[in-house]
């Protein structure tokens, strides 16, 4: 009798956790659903082929497209990558596999997880003052370093904690045939957590995609196509900003439907974050 009892009481106890869960996850989801929904009604209206393909209008005339903007934000996106990847998994390699315990590794742990915390805005600033000032202009040269920056904490280290996941009998077997140890680490370690770095670099991509305040003070804006990496360049989010403080109901609506790219390219970016996490555990299996 008192084991049916006690039965009875943890079902009911089970029962009312599950409902609490599910109605926190409920809570937790319902203002993204609710956001997401605002912005395709928003936005779905203004998303047509000349919006993918043509130039900007000017203020008071309707019709026109963020082609320029789509095309900034791929190029500063880039530019982050080229700067930011490479010293990442560089740094990653050397905090997992050649200096892990030394000062400069504590250095390196701690200056990253500093840069992680940071305001996006300071890195801007910062860039402002290193290369915006000494070049005399805006750049989406600039632009691709302040983003390339917001990247550099989380694939540091994420490379170093993929790389930690490495059973070190791979590393014994390579270096037990004779292998030099920089080919170990190039030709088996990273092979083998690049699933799982490429994750982190798409997770640090997707950050940086939706980020505004950096650009503002580095690639700023411009309404055509840029001439260089070394000149100002459009992007999404500050076509976003400019446009949704607009008075002009055109622009306001565009503004909603580049909002509605971004929001697209930030959910295909963290899908195929999900994808490689994925295809990684598989393949471990």
């Amino acid at each position: 009798m008192e084991l049916a009892q006690g039965y009875s009481k943890r079902r009911v106890v089970d029962a009312i956790v599950r409902g609490a869960c599910v109605a926190a996850t409920a809570i937790a989801v319902a203002p993204l659903l609710v956001i997401l929904g605002y912005i395709v009604v928003k936005g779905a209206s203004a998303i047509s082929w000349s919006f993918f393909t043509e130039l900007p209008k000017p203020p008071g005339d309707p019709g026109g497209g963020m082609a320029n903007a789509i095309v900034g934000t791929l190029t500063l996106v880039a530019l982050a990558c080229a700067f930011g990847v490479p010293l990442g998994v560089l740094a990653g390699v050397y905090l997992s596999e050649l200096g892990a315990n030394s000062k400069l590794a504590r250095a390196i742990r701690f200056s990253s997880d500093v840069m992680a915390g940071i305001p996006s805005i300071v890195a801007g600033l910062f860039v402002y003052t290193m290369v915006v000032v000494p070049m005399h202009r805006f750049s989406a040269l600039a632009g691709g370093l302040a983003l390339s920056m917001l990247m550099l904490p989380t694939v540091t280290r994420t490379t170093e904690e993929l790389l930690k996941l490495v059973p070190d009998a791979l590393r014994e077997g390579a270096l037990a045939l004779g292998v030099p140890k920089w080919r170990a680490i190039l030709r088996v370690v990273l092979r083998t957590a690049a699933p799982g770095i490429a994750t982190g670099v798409v997770l640090a991509i997707a950050r940086v995609t939706g980020e505004t305040a950096p650009l503002l003070f580095t690639a700023l804006n411009n309404n055509g196509w840029a001439q260089g990496i070394d000149h100002p360049t459009a992007s999404l989010t500050i076509q976003i900003y400019q446009y949704a403080g607009s008075p002009y109901e055109d622009q306001q609506t565009q503004a909603w439907a580049a909002a509605l790219v971004l929001v697209g390219i930030v959910l295909v970016l963290n899908v195929s974050a999900r994808f490689l996490v994925r295809h990684r555990v598989q393949g471990a299996r």
